[in-house]
């Protein structure tokens, strides 16, 4: 063996063993259902500073690391469950444009893209074909940022999604330089600015503090539908899906059921929801226990234990099979392979293409349209996000909830 190879197997070994003398049997005994854990640009701090909102279905390593479960066949929710929870089936989005907005760069976006689609049955969406483009946050082919394993891992969640709803749009992924309020506004304005773009998605945000009113005007494109997850931490509000100018999306749980639907939905413990404590409430929202903004607006799945399948494979050790089980380990960084992936880093791209598959945004004021057609949307009426005193800003209940919002896409008539 090389000497460099065996002295990672000797650093493999040693961790697995000084780790494991530190798990105790409840530890061990974790349900791997229940386990995710975050991607690696979902820890970001500081003034100015945004994180992803993406997690990765987990298990319980030997050396007792909750690391990425991934595999190497699909896994979690594809394409065909997605669209026949979302009764979104033989739609195509007629070469409509949805943005993704991410900092950082993802190395092998494209091809990990069209691993994917040409895995499960969708058109090939290439640089070649006109159907994907990568610009970065000045709308240039290059330079592009520095490459980032954990915001590869989102930016693979976003095109995965788009591609399982929207089969046939068009896709513009637009990477900022890093991850700041500055720079992904840029890159959102980017995105607005490039012809053919009907929604825009963010998956990433921060705590409101009181910048965020002169940040909006990133966010604020009349005719574009622009979405931002509400969070994975639970109650809790996050900017910029309390922005006035976005649809903010919360999270569900989303399991295939014998009910004439096929799926039922409850909302999900990790979705971000409340009361904004700075931006002033939009003109359609009636509900009443919040002065300011509300969020959530609209929900989709977003728990990673029902996680939807993503291909990645950006990762800090390569390709063999080594890394893979460094990667089983929690010792190497991305992933390589297939992964069940949630977060409501899911939900955001989910409902930006259900709005390109409607075709309405040219004449949708900001996140108004689900407002007026809550007959089009699955009302979700179970389900907690946390502590809130019981009142519909964490609890899912029948009408409008903090967690979950209006409810889920019931075809594209809500969007």
């Amino acid at each position: 063996m090389h000497p460099r190879r065996l002295a990672v197997v000797l650093t493999v070994m040693i961790t697995m063993v000084l780790t494991l003398s530190s798990v105790s049997s409840a530890d061990a005994a974790t349900s791997t259902s229940k386990l995710s854990v975050g991607f690696g640009c979902a820890s970001a701090t500081g003034a100015g500073r945004l994180h992803c909102f993406g997690r990765i279905r987990a298990h319980r390593a030997s050396n007792g690391r909750i690391a990425p479960l991934t595999v190497t066949s699909p896994t979690g929710l594809l394409p065909a469950d997605l669209q026949s929870a979302y009764k979104v089936a033989g739609l195509s989005g007629a070469g409509r444009t949805v943005a993704i907005v991410d900092a950082q760069d993802d190395p092998n976006a494209e091809a990990d893209l069209a691993h994917y689609r040409s895995q499960l049955g969708l058109p090939a969406c290439t640089t070649a074909n006109g159907c994907f483009k990568k610009v970065n946050q000045n709308g240039q082919a290059s330079p592009l940022p520095a490459a980032d394993y954990g915001w590869a891992e989102e930016i693979s969640l976003d095109l995965d999604m788009v591609s399982a709803i929207c089969p046939g749009c068009h896709i513009l992924l637009v990477e900022a330089d890093e991850p700041t309020d500055a720079s992904l506004g840029a890159a959102v304005d980017t995105a607005a600015a490039t012809s053919g773009v009907v929604a825009i998605s963010n998956s990433y945000g921060g705590a409101e503090d009181s910048t965020i009113l002169a940040a909006d005007a990133h966010f604020n494109h009349p005719g574009i539908a622009v979405t931002a997850s509400s969070g994975d931490s639970g109650y809790g509000v996050s900017w910029p899906a309390s922005s006035q100018y976005v649809t903010a999306v919360g999270g569900t749980t989303l399991k295939k059921a014998s009910n004439s639907r096929g799926w039922t939905e409850t909302a999900w413990s990790g979705a971000g929801s409340g009361c904004s404590a700075y931006e002033p409430k939009p003109s359609w929202q009636h509900d009443t226990a919040c002065a300011k903004r509300t969020v959530a607006d609209v929900s989709a799945v977003a728990d990673p234990s029902t996680g939807v399948g993503v291909y990645d494979t950006y990762n800090s050790c390569g390709t063999s099979s080594f890394c893979d089980l460094l990667i089983s380990l929690g010792l190497a960084q991305g992933l390589d392979g297939w992964a069940a992936v949630g977060g409501t880093s899911a939900s955001s791209p989910i409902i930006a293409s259900v709005y390109a598959l409607a075709g309405n945004t040219g004449s949708t004021t900001y996140g108004s349209y689900p407002y007026a057609h809550t007959s089009s949307l699955f009302d979700v009426t179970s389900g907690s996000n946390g502590s809130c005193g019981g009142t519909y800003l964490c609890t899912a209940g029948t009408g409008y909830d903090g967690p979950t919002g209006l409810g889920t896409p019931n075809g594209t008539g809500g969007f």
